[in-house]
């Protein structure tokens, strides 16, 4: 079954969150860690550390999410990362990158 992901990126000091979403959450986060575009937000802001991830069925579902966080206080992306990640540990060196 195909995913699409919606997930955050942070900086190292995590005072600057991204929210994106993909279909290919490895090479996503790859682009983001490799600053392909240097004027991207996430280069910019050097948020290259994937804190959270959810995956959905649908791409309607995923952006339906990524539109809801977007509107959403940092506070309450907070407590959302804090569920998942509360060190705030980079997930993207876990078993679902191999």
């Amino acid at each position: 079954m195909k995913f699409y992901w919606v997930y955050f990126m942070a900086n190292a000091r995590n005072t600057v969150l991204y929210v994106g979403v993909t279909n290919d959450i490895q090479r996503r986060v790859a682009e983001h860690k490799a600053h392909l575009d240097p004027h991207a937000f996430t280069a910019r802001y050097n948020a290259d550390k994937l804190v959270w991830h959810e995956a959905h069925e649908s791409i309607t579902a995923a952006i339906a999410r990524e539109k809801q966080l977007k509107n959403w206080k940092r506070a309450w992306k907070d407590a959302l990362i804090n569920e998942l990640n509360p060190d705030r540990n980079d997930l993207s060196m876990n078993a679902l990158f191999g």
